[in-house]
């Protein structure tokens, strides 16, 4: 038999990805010659809001001017060109500090900081009820599985792929209720567990799970805990996620359109029921869904 892990030693697996912090920095006040930097986004549907696990949006070059080279901890950032400017879309973990984040403009060895402000965001307690205790605690063999998966699925959303990324704002993968909201603070069989890195969606099993943009397919895989999961590379770190489904219906180096179909719902991997599950990244980092929609009905309640 495989003695239980206990949750101390658990990895950082998808849903599971960011440890809970204990601390919070307090909240730096910014002159207003920063604050002009910011612009209205490119599409209505997105609406950046500088917070961890949220997007900062940084106007970093001027009209006219060729495309900066741009990074945030050590990693390139998506670049938009409009008529006003360059752009950076800057994916900021759930754990970034709140207060002073810097970009650095530039090449390696010869780059300039460009500070933004991180503001405060609460999010909120979420308590379910897991039918299978080893998708709470991990034995040691199915714990190898998970830690190798988890590797594999960081390389996978942290890949840049340099194209031009003219849109940010993205479409719902599927029509329903959303049922669990990004951040919140999960507690599995009354076990805290890291917060949730995604948008869930309440669609029955069978429903069709559309690409939310243009992209290229970057890996269809069975995961232990994201179950039958595809992954969307949408451009310059820009990558969507859904999982839990019953099937897929695509492969690792397909284009896809946005609206085309990934696969069907279900409730693979660690679920309470059949939903979608659908998380997005930038520069690796996991940030709010809901960002990309523009405004959705509240939830009615939490699967």
């Amino acid at each position: 038999m495989f003695k239980s892990v206990s949750a101390s030693t658990l990895p950082a697996t998808m849903c599971d990805i960011v440890p809970l912090r204990v601390n919070l920095v307090r909240q730096c006040v910014y002159s207003a010659l920063f604050l002009a930097l910011a612009t209205a986004p490119a599409h209505a549907a997105f609406q950046p809001e500088a917070v961890p696990g949220g997007v900062a949006e940084i106007a970093v070059a001027a009209a006219g001017m060729p495309r900066p080279e741009v990074r945030y901890g050590g990693k390139p950032v998506l670049l938009q060109q409009r008529k006003n400017g360059w752009f950076a879309l800057v994916g900021l973990p759930l754990d970034t500090p709140v207060g002073e984040q810097q970009l650095d403009i530039g090449p390696d060895g010869n780059s300039h900081p460009l500070p933004f402000p991180v503001s405060i965001k609460a999010y909120p307690v979420q308590k379910l009820s897991i039918k299978n205790p080893k998708m709470v605690n991990p034995d040691e063999q199915d714990l190898t599985r998970i830690t190798a998966e988890r590797e594999r699925q960081i390389a996978i959303r942290s890949q840049f792929r340099d194209v031009p990324v003219p849109r940010a704002d993205l479409t719902l993968p599927a029509s329903g209720r959303l049922s669990s909201r990004f951040g919140l603070r999960r507690v599995f069989n009354g076990e805290p567990r890291a917060p949730h890195t995604g948008l869930d969606v309440a669609v029955p099993t069978g429903t069709p799970i559309r690409a939310p943009a243009d992209g290229v397919i970057s890996e269809v895989g069975d995961f232990y805990f994201n179950g039958k999961t595809v992954f969307v590379d949408h451009g310059q770190g820009f990558v969507s996620m859904v999982c839990h489904l019953s099937q897929s219906s695509v492969e690792v180096g397909q284009p896809v359109r946005r609206g085309d179909t990934l696969g069907q719902s279900g409730s693979s991997g660690r679920a309470t029921g059949p939903h979608l599950h659908w998380s997005v990244y930038l520069n690796g980092a996991a940030v709010d869904p809901a960002l990309f929609i523009g405004p959705q009905p509240a939830p009615q309640s939490a699967r």
